[in-house]
């Protein structure tokens, strides 16, 4: 006794939703290879998460610490911030506030966006709030920081500023500035690293509810903190310049300098940031539709962003969704009514009624199927009836015909219709004599006859408006059927109409050899056979 397999887990039907061996292996399900694959395990993306958050905030917020001290030392150098009355506030008050601000800002936020995606965790499915949490998740770090920052630059003004009203300018522009650009960096870096989380999140189906909207919010923040802060910054250098004695003109060049390397450096730094955000997820769109257009459409993507591009994404799964189920009821429409009808009908209005043209016939029919049923089980008699079948349709699909219909253990082919060939007899013949030959090989325990005959017939579609099917109507019809009956009495079963011969190459007509003339049942003119050499 075996236990029940236990339900999927959610993720277990995400990854596989996401099928390994057709997915975007040239490109990283997430867009980057630092995020992981589907398959990770949530203790390992926890891990990976954590990591990539830690680290990159930590970074950040040195990098904001060290140009806050070149702007408060080089930039604007007076009054000094080590001077005899201050020196106790640059030395132990300032520090000691960094040391709080990044225990608070890197153990206490980090945590708080781990707690928000703690149904990820947990492998279990997002309710509203648990999506509503995952996409403002980059919002409540960024909010901690702008926090710690904006305390640290009024805690810092209010301090300089009772000793020295010249320090108030100073600590406002030196302190808040880097304070927001380090926290626009972590807000768009903590959007990069929860993608896994995100794409969880967009599986729930619902819109997400974001602190910026779309690209044009990401774009316009990201302008301003780049462009715009430090912009200001040289407004207000100037200012200084005008209004106060203390700035000459040598530091406010230096101040300018500064501002636009930052301006530059940062703005650069954020621009490549935003810009690979939006560009990796169309790089795996793009590729995705490389591999559509080349027949692939088993992709299907990992919908990891909740703008616009998130759309894109999920369209596109939608698209290949659509394509597949399209291909799959070609591919049954095919199978029932013969791929180059199901081709005609895709190209044209398919309608009652049919045209004279010139096609040859196949007709295949068990011998003693009666005895055949009776003898055999029903299994047995099913699976050599299908390999019956599947000889007859290989070779008139490799002669360029149509299977037409499959009338119990007996097949109707055709050559020339709906496709025009050049030599329909020639086809006709050549597949006749592998179906003989591949039957008596492959089929041992089955018999069949085989009649071919060509000339006028009638096709197109027969039937009601509601249900028809597309077939011959014909007097070659009807004799190959006579010859097929007559086949079963033939050394190798196989007989044709020996006028066939005139229309075929020499080669073909090398392959048979003339034989009687006989009036078959229900036709009123005599037919010379022609019988396999």
């Amino acid at each position: 006794m075996t236990a029940d397999r236990p339900a999927p887990t959610r993720m277990e039907r995400l990854r596989e939703a996401i099928n390994p061996r057709t997915s975007l292996q040239a490109t990283p399900e997430y867009g980057s290879w630092i995020l992981g694959r589907v398959s990770e395990s949530q203790r390992r993306r926890r891990i990976r998460i954590q990591l990539i958050l830690t680290t990159f905030v930590v970074v950040a917020n040195l990098i904001g610490v060290v140009i806050t001290a070149l702007i408060e030392m080089v930039l604007f150098p007076t009054p000094n911030v080590f001077g005899p009355d201050v020196w106790w506030i640059s030395v132990i008050i300032t520090p000691i506030y960094i040391a709080l601000a990044f225990l608070i800002g890197v153990v206490w936020a980090t945590n708080r966006v781990i707690q928000s995606v703690r149904w990820a965790i947990e492998e279990r499915p997002p309710t509203v709030d648990d999506q509503r949490n995952t996409f403002r998740a980059p919002g409540q770090l960024t909010r901690v920081l702008l926090s710690l920052w904006g305390i640290g630059t009024v805690l810092l003004t209010i301090l300089y500023g009772l000793h020295n009203a010249h320090f108030i300018p100073k600590m406002l522009l030196g302190v808040s500035f880097p304070g927001f650009v380090v926290s626009a960096s972590c807000y768009l870096y903590t959007e990069f690293a929860l993608r896994p989380v995100a794409a969880d999140a967009l599986q729930a189906g619902r819109p997400p509810s974001r602190l910026t909207p779309g690209i044009m919010g990401r774009t316009m923040a990201v302008w301003a903190v780049g462009s715009g802060v430090p912009m200001l910054g040289v407004l207000l250098a100037a200012v200084f310049a005008l209004t106060e004695t203390m700035l000459t003109p040598t530091q406010f060049a230096f101040a300018v300098l500064i501002l636009a390397l930052f301006a530059l450096v940062f703005g650069a730094l954020l621009m490549w940031i935003l810009a690979w955000l939006t560009a990796s997820p169309i790089r795996i769109v793009r590729q995705a539709l490389s591999r559509v257009e080349q027949g692939d459409l088993d992709s299907n993507l990992v919908v990891f962003d909740g703008t616009e591009l998130g759309q894109l994404q999920r369209g596109f799964n939608s698209m290949v969704g659509g394509l597949r189920e399209r291909e799959r009821v070609r591919d049954l429409f095919g199978r029932h009514v013969g791929r180059e009808v199901a081709a005609l009908a895709e190209q044209e209005q398919p309608a009652l009624g049919g045209e004279e043209r010139y096609a040859a016939v196949i007709f295949v029919d068990v011998i003693g199927s009666t005895q055949l049923v009776a003898s055999r089980p029903a299994v047995e008699v099913v699976e050599l009836l299908n390999r019956f079948f599947a000889v007859i349709v290989d070779e008139v699909d490799r002669h360029h015909g149509m299977v037409n219909k499959f009338e119990g253990d007996a097949v109707l082919a055709v050559f020339g219709a709906p496709v025009s060939l050049l030599s329909p007899d020639g086809d006709a013949l050549a597949a006749a004599r592998a179906i003989s030959d591949r039957l008596h090989d492959e089929v041992p325990g089955l018999q069949a006859g085989v009649g071919v005959a060509a000339g006028l017939v009638v096709a197109g579609n027969v039937g009601a408006q509601q249900r028809f099917e597309y077939t011959v109507i014909g007097g070659p019809v009807n004799e190959a059927a006579r010859l097929c009956e007559l086949s079963k009495t033939a050394p190798k079963h196989l007989v044709a109409a020996a006028d066939m011969l005139d229309k075929v190459s020499k080669a073909e007509a090398a392959q048979w050899v003339l034989g009687d003339t006989v009036t078959l049942r229900g036709l009123s003119e005599p037919t010379r056979l022609a019988l396999p050499r």
